[in-house]
């Protein structure tokens, strides 16, 4: 029973060999896993269930056939694809995720997340998050016309890059106390998360027991990267070419 997660492919027509690379991954690699846990930033953006051009549907679809192949297939939300909802569900068979969730991956119980919320130092990124995961904000945008959510999302990636070149490396990182408290809290030695494209396996402490933090890296034109397990093998990270 083979379980592969991944996350941070950031698609976007503006980088076609990325989702040539994903399409080609779902069909040679997923295909073949009894599950696909997508860890959040699937897209570089998402306005809302209700938009779906061209390059959406392809990739909506090539999910679709996927799942209905016998592979499960898990989503979280990201921080740039917090907008999905039951329609893409629907359109893909995908099941929504809370972020945090636990599942069991080699025999061991692991804490998979996106990972943004670890990263409390980034005080103005965490002001964003409360405020875009509120259901009323969410309400307030999806009830935009497209064109202005389209503006919008273009207008929020524009704006957190400008701020992003201008933090300190180690605040954009998570937290070390931040993410040993939620692994305590959770009662887990493994953690798995995105977001931080920062791809490595942490080792560390936890309640005085050795515990680790896998972090999933982002997908370039060249190369993508996910954790692999069994019921017999523990969590690996894997670079792979596209």
């Amino acid at each position: 029973m083979t379980t592969l997660l991944i996350s941070d492919l950031h698609l976007h027509p503006n980088e076609p060999a990325i989702a040539q690379g994903f399409l080609a991954y779902l069909e040679r690699e997923a295909r073949h896993a009894d599950a696909l846990y997508i860890l959040g930033d699937l897209f570089e953006a998402w306005i809302g269930d209700d938009y779906r051009g061209e390059f959406e549907t392809r990739i909506l679809e090539a999910l679709k056939r996927l799942s209905d192949a016998g592979t499960r297939l898990y989503f979280m939300h990201g921080n740039r694809d917090f907008l999905i909802g039951d329609g893409f569900t629907a359109a893909t068979g995908a099941i929504l995720l809370p972020d945090p969730s636990i599942v069991e991956l080699g025999g061991e119980r692991t804490l998979l997340m996106h990972g943004d919320s670890l990263c409390t130092r980034d005080e103005a990124y965490m002001a964003f998050r409360t405020k875009a995961r509120d259901p009323q904000w969410q309400a307030q945008i999806l009830a935009l016309p497209v064109e202005q959510r389209l503006e919008l999302a273009k207008q929020i990636r524009q704006q957190s890059g400008e701020a992003n070149s201008n933090k300190a490396e180690d605040i954009m990182d998570v937290t070390p106390s931040e993410v040993e408290r939620t692994m305590a809290e959770h009662g887990v030695r493994t953690l798995i998360h995105g977001h931080t494209h920062r791809p490595d396996v942490h080792r560390l402490e936890v309640d005085g027991q050795p515990a680790q933090r896998i972090v999933l890296g982002d997908w370039r034109s060249d190369r993508g990267w996910q954790v692999r397990a069994d019921e017999r093998t523990a969590p690996l990270l894997e670079p792979f070419p596209l």
